[in-house]
């Protein structure tokens, strides 16, 4: 991970990079430590960070792209208080990766020695599901048609 931003030349130019999001939800995930989350969702999740620093990464997986921030990096944002002193974050969302093997990204996480709260099965409305806890407290579901 990189720990020098202003130096690095393969940080994305924060206006460009903005400008050149799509149309659509966006997530951005504030977290204690960017490189543990990285590690997370590259290990378990077989996501793909295409930038990563001590206090921001992008994130991508299949189509989807996420971003971190440290909450070091919300420091002066009012939106930092949200999370500040939580154990776990993201309390009633599930962050939901289509077309990801459950099986295989819950084995992952066992090895990984991360909390799996819900094994990988096949669910009525069609999906082959599992839930598992990353080290800040987002639930990731990987999921993909039965």
């Amino acid at each position: 991970m990189s720990h020098h931003p202003t130096t690095d030349p393969s940080r994305p130019d924060p206006m460009s990079f903005g400008r050149g999001l799509s149309a659509g939800l966006g997530v951005n995930l504030l977290v204690p430590s960017v490189a543990e989350a990285v590690g997370f969702q590259t290990a378990v999740l077989g996501a793909i960070a295409t930038y990563a620093e001590e206090q921001f990464a992008v994130m991508r997986c299949e189509a989807a792209l996420w971003l971190l921030h440290s909450d070091h990096a919300y420091r002066r944002h009012p939106f930092s208080a949200s999370v500040r002193g939580l154990e776990a974050r993201g309390g009633g969302v599930e962050l939901r990766l289509y077309g990801q093997d459950p099986d295989a990204a819950e084995a992952r996480a066992r090895d990984y020695g991360a909390p799996v709260i819900a094994t990988a099965e096949d669910k009525p409305h069609g999906l082959r599901e599992a839930y598992l806890l990353d080290p800040a407290g987002y639930v990731w579901v990987p999921c993909r048609p039965i």
